[in-house]
Parts: structure tokens; sequence; C-alpha cells
């Protein structure tokens, strides 16, 4: 006769492992070795397995001292120590077969905690076939770019635009291929006949819902190790996670019948804290949160990133007629008047450029009015949705109030609250007031209105979304939340669209600081040191994947 000290614990375990099969066996996978400990003293059952399984049993019961790895060499940045055990639960999971969920809050780094992960993977050479990652098109040039920076010993192809037949027809040849989750539903047929060595979904949230097509989709990759990244594991309800888990490490929380039975209708309708515990036991070793609050100390005051966005196909087309009409008119200017005098005609041009990037109905053009897509704006609400997600409060700046009217559409249309700060506001300190009090989680603000002479340290995010005015402008306004009585650590997102003028511009301000005083300021000092060809590059054709 057996003690309840032994039987509950048993009887928890076989609850836990949810579908009891026909006959005298219950199979155990890789991932419940967690839960054999148990099952108590061996000689009450027959337990069958390899020393392997042992091994990750008594890994995941000391899974709070995972040992903690060094950074690759390869990797071009210094991590923070969070970012290194992060990195350390990265390779735990690969080391094990096991998939997880990395849902650190946005801005803390989950891009290079994974690029260095991958790092490592290459130069322990266990890269066996390529990594496919799989992102929302906003997001597709942040990949390329940090890749680029912190891990340029890997060969990074975006398989995105004309370009993506010869990638996809020579996916051995590159260690990381980054595509959409759009693509990724259109070349499911090509890309379900490939082995990868990885898949990775960034905002995996985008699967949520286990029977939409790119979940489907993703379900079809064959690949030796999965990853999904998200800061919002769960938007809604519970049944996004369990679509997640059950993509990166299927039959960890069973069927969705039994999920929906045990877990989700008695934890969402009843409040059941007992079912609730179980749960994160569950999934605890398999998904890795933490929020900015947690890491605060690790860091710096103020953290600046920058989101490059691609054009879709009928914007991209709007920008290249217009950036081509643009540079034969700005040469033949340059050539017969000067630089110095070409003044009007250069900012004419980069205006109408710029208003492209942002968003084509700033342009008072029948051409740019019937091209309806907006890939800024869009990566803005993206940006937006999860960052109220993690319940920040959010500074969002323009220099074009026609462009804060266009967010103002989309802001109301998601039914998010907001107040606007522009010139033409008549009583400014009621719509200040009304986001320092909380009534509202968004402050749009344009450039000349609200640049100086705001406190706003209730913001803890600062949005600028056509960065590339004049730096000293854009530093002012980021100061509004970044100043004396700011408690939090703050968070700047410049958003540009990638290839196009405002990434050059960017580039520019780095290594010339004369350019934003001679074309901004319409100053000539500095204009001797910016040649004819330096300033006309600005409107040189990029070449586009």
């Amino acid at each position: 006769r057996m003690s309840s000290k032994i039987i509950k614990p048993i009887l928890k375990t076989l609850y836990e492992l949810f579908e009891i099969p026909d006959g005298d066996t219950l199979r155990l996978e890789r991932f419940d070795a967690g839960v054999i400990e148990n099952f108590g003293k061996k000689s009450l059952f027959n337990l069958k397995g390899s020393k392997e399984m042992e091994a990750v049993s008594k890994k995941l019961a000391a899974f709070e001292k995972i040992e903690k790895v060094k950074a690759p060499t390869g990797l071009r940045a210094t991590l923070r120590d969070y970012q290194i055990e992060g990195v350390s639960w990265l390779e735990f999971l690969r080391s094990y077969g096991f998939g997880g969920i990395l849902a650190d809050d946005m801005g803390l780094g989950k891009t290079i905690q994974t690029l260095a992960h991958l790092q490592a993977q290459k130069e322990a050479g266990r890269m066996e076939g390529p990594v496919l990652i799989v992102a929302p098109t906003s997001l597709l040039g942040n990949w390329r770019r940090e890749a680029a920076i912190f891990t340029p010993d890997l060969k990074v192809a975006v398989s995105h635009g004309n370009g993506r037949d010869k990638i996809l027809d020579n996916l051995d040849t590159y260690d990381l291929v980054i595509t959409t989750y759009t693509l990724l539903v259109n070349d499911a047929a090509r890309l379900k006949e490939e082995s990868f060595y990885y898949l990775i979904l960034d905002e995996a949230q985008k699967i949520k819902n286990s029977r939409s097509q790119a979940a489907q989709s993703a379900k079809e990759i064959q690949a030796r190790h999965y990853l999904a990244l998200t800061g919002t594991p769960m938007e809604n309800h519970l049944g996004e996670l369990w679509s997640i888990f059950d993509l990166i490490m299927p039959g960890l929380l069973g069927s969705s019948a039994l999920f929906k039975e045990l877990y989700q209708k008695p934890i969402e309708k009843e409040g059941d804290s007992a079912r609730q515990q179980m749960l994160n036991s569950r999934i605890n070793p398999f998904m890795l949160r933490r929020t900015k609050e947690k890491v605060a100390k690790e860091l710096p005051g103020k953290t600046e990133m920058i989101r490059a966005v691609p054009f879709e196909n009928k914007q991209a087309a709007l920008y290249e007629t217009i950036r081509v009409t643009m540079e034969e008119k700005v040469r033949a200017v340059v050539k017969e008047m000067g630089l110095q005098k070409s003044h009007i005609t250069i900012l004419d041009a980069l205006l109408k450029l710029r208003q492209v990037c942002c968003d084509p109905r700033l342009l008072h053009m029948e051409a740019a009015q019937s091209v309806q897509e907006s890939a800024k704006l869009d990566a803005l609400m993206e940006l937006v949705t999860e960052l109220l997600e993690e319940k920040r409060r959010i500074l969002i700046f323009s220099q074009f109030t026609s462009m804060l009217g266009l967010i103002e559409e989309r802001l109301e249309a998601e039914g998010i609250t907001y107040t606007l700060l522009t010139g033409s506001t008549h009583n400014r300190e009621k719509v200040i007031e009304r986001f320092k009090s909380g009534e509202a989680d968004i402050f749009l603000i344009s450039l000349k209105a609200g640049g100086v002479g705001l406190n706003l340290t209730e913001a803890d995010t600062v949005i600028h979304y056509d960065p590339w005015w004049n730096p000293a402008a854009q530093d002012q306004a980021t100061d509004r939340a970044y100043r004396i009585g700011q408690t939090k650590p703050v968070f700047v997102y410049k958003l540009i669209i990638e290839k196009s003028v405002e990434e050059k511009i960017i580039e520019m301000q780095q290594s010339k600081k004369a350019l934003a005083d001679a074309i901004y300021e319409g100053k000539d000092e500095g204009v001797e040191k910016l040649d004819a060809q330096q300033l006309l590059r600005l409107f040189d054709k990029e070449e586009r994947e």
C-alpha cells in the first residue's frame, strides 16, 4: 500500500503528461525528463530509457544553475550580463534538443542574443545547414543591419523581392536566410523540401493562431532546432502560447483540446492558481523572459536603436520614379548655378523623397495618392502595439504635422488612446496633462512645437518617425523624456526606410556634421567641405534585392 506522499507526485506527473495511452506503457519525451523525479523510487516502476534522458532530468532539475558560456570571439559587441545569461540559456536548449521562447521585453536585445548564439554555433563547427529566420517585413532591415554590424562572419541573405528565386536555389551557400511570414506561406512548397539547422520565428506572436497559414507553413519546415522570439508570447489568451509551443516543442502542452480542458479553462475562467502553477512549472525551463524593470540596473540611461524598414513594391516604384526625376533636376541646377546657390532645389528634392519614405499621401501628386501602402506607418503600428503590451508610455515625433494626422487615423482605428501637440494646438497644458496623467499612453508631437520646453519624464520610449532631420533638434526632442527626474531607462527608436535617402543621411551624419548645417539650416559654413559629388550621392540608386 503506497502512502499519499508517493501517490500524489505520481498522479501529478501523469496528469501533466495529458494523454494516457492504451496498454501498460507510457512514453516520455525528452522534455518530460524534468518530471521523472516525481516517480519516486525506481523499484516501483519499470522505467526504461537512455542515460541521456537521466542526464536531461538532472539538468532540468538544476535549471537555475545552467553554466554560463563565453561570448563568441567573432561577435563585434559587448554583451551585458543578462544577455550572456540569455545566450547561455540558448546553448542549454540547443545542447539538449529543446525548443524555447526568448520572451524578453522589446529593446533588451533578443536579436543580438540570437546572433551571438548562432555565431557561437558557426565557430564551433556545429552549423549543419542554413538557419531560416522568419520575421515581419518591417524587421528585415533590422536583422540585416544587426547581422552586418555584430556578426559580419555570418553570410546573410534576405529572401525578399526580385532576387528571391536565386537565394532559394542556393540556400546552402548562406548561414542565415531571412524571410517574411507572407513569403513563408508563398514559398512553403520549396522551403519544406530543405533541411535547416535552426528555424527562428521573430515576433512569434504572428503564429498565435495555430490554424493560420503562417503557422501551418512554419510547421512544415524541417529543422534540427526551433526558437521563438517575442516580447508578447500571449496577447489575448493562453491558446496563443499553446500555438507557439506546439510549433517549437510539439507535445509539450498536449493537444489543443486537452490544453483547453486542463489549463486554459481552469486558469482563465476559474482562476485556478494550482493549475497556473502546474503550467508555469511545465514551461519554465523553455521560456526566458526579462522585463526592462528586472534588468534596469544593467541598462544605460538612454538606448538608441535604428529600425530600418524595407519598401513594398508600389511604394518602391514610386520612390524610384521620383528619385530619377529629382536626380536629373538637381544635377542640372548644380551644374548651372553651383552647389551653394542650389539649396532650394536640393531641399525640395530631398523633401519629396522624404515624404515618400514617410507616407506617399504626403506628396501632392496624383501618382502618389494612388499608392495606398506605407511601409513605415505599418512598422510604427507594429512597434506601438508591442510597446503598449509592455505598458510603455510613448512619445512620437515627426516634423510633418500632416504625418501626425495620418498616424492619428491609425491609432483611432485601433482604439489606442493618444494626445496631440502641434503648432496649432490651442490648449497646450490640457493636451500635455492628458498624457502626464495617464489618460493617454501615446503623445504625438510635432518637432517644431514640442522639441523644447516640455518635461515628459512619464514617458520611457521615444519614437522618431522621420529621424534624419537636424540631429541637434532630434536630440532636443528625445530629451523631453531623457532628462533630470527620469527614473527609468529611456529607449529611443529611429524609423528609417532601408536603401533610401534616409539611410544615406544617417550614415553621412556619423562622419559629416557639416551636412546638417549646410542643408537643413541653410548655412554656408561647412559647405566647402562637401563637394557636389558627395551631396549628389544622396540621390544615387540603391540596389534592392
